[in-house]
């Protein structure tokens, strides 16, 4: 089981294919197995080396308890330990919904190491709880993992169900909306990587997304009809022939 240890906080992560490198992280109170249900992993990695990753506080990397463990400059160098650990001086990146988030942290702390960007679900914007009142999500997760995916009911296929209920709930909250989450308005206009930007159509945070696309130089935006956000990083079928030109284009291939 491959493993980098980033200063006390040990990374899971896992290769597959051969080829120029892709970064996929998942999103919140997920883990790598996202990448596999929906035949991700099996297109591409005929064409490119993945790097899948355990987000701190997810799957099977550590699980700190402790809210300052979840700083967008310590998930990005978890990015930039597995790099090094893997000799790579550069990787492409996708992220979705908190793994998007995690890309634009490496877009302020480690831009020199990201070839392309695809960031799916997640804009460059400051997200807060309304003042007074716990995000459901938070109030959920303290009465459980499985209070948490029934907030989901009817958008999970029964193996994303049973990856979220074996997750630990006080790195979630640790990790989770409960606080106002860093965003990156300072960030975007220096990106001048390739940068592919998507979102579904019903998801609140489309139009961020879709704003945040157009403050990129150069940015591609896709947006994907009637879907959710759980659903858009799940349709490969409707994401993939975006995603691939976009790929095959940015790293020359």
């Amino acid at each position: 089981m491959p493993r980098v240890d980033n200063n006390g906080v040990s990374i899971h992560y896992r290769i597959e294919g051969d080829g120029l490198p892709i970064v996929l992280q998942h999103g919140f109170n997920d883990n790598i197995e996202i990448w596999y249900e929906p035949g991700t992993v099996a297109a591409l990695k005929s064409k490119y080396r993945l790097v899948l990753i355990d987000a701190r506080g997810h799957g099977k990397s550590d699980k700190p308890h402790d809210p300052q463990s979840y700083t967008s400059e310590k998930f990005a160098s978890d990015i930039v330990a597995v790099l090094d650990e893997l000799g790579m001086k550069t990787a492409a990146y996708w992220g979705y919904s908190r793994g998007g988030w995690i890309g634009f942290a490496l877009a302020r702390h480690a831009l020199d190491r990201i070839a392309c960007f695809v960031i799916g679900g997640a804009s460059g914007r400051v997200t807060a709880a309304e003042p007074g009142r716990e995000p459901p999500v938070i109030t959920a997760l303290r009465r459980g993992v499985d209070e948490y995916v029934k907030l989901y009911d009817g958008e999970l296929s029964p193996p994303h169900r049973e990856r979220l209920l074996v997750n630990d709930a006080a790195a979630l909250i640790a990790c989770g909306p409960q606080r106002p989450i860093e965003g990156f308005s300072d960030v975007v206009h220096s990106i001048a990587v390739p940068t592919f930007l998507y979102a579904g159509s019903a998801d609140p945070v489309h139009d961020a997304v879709r704003q945040t696309a157009s403050e990129i130089a150069g940015a591609q935006f896709v947006s994907l009809p009637g879907l959710g956000h759980v659903a858009a990083n799940e349709r490969s079928d409707l994401l993939l022939p975006h995603v691939e030109p976009f790929l095959a284009n940015a790293l020359g291939r």
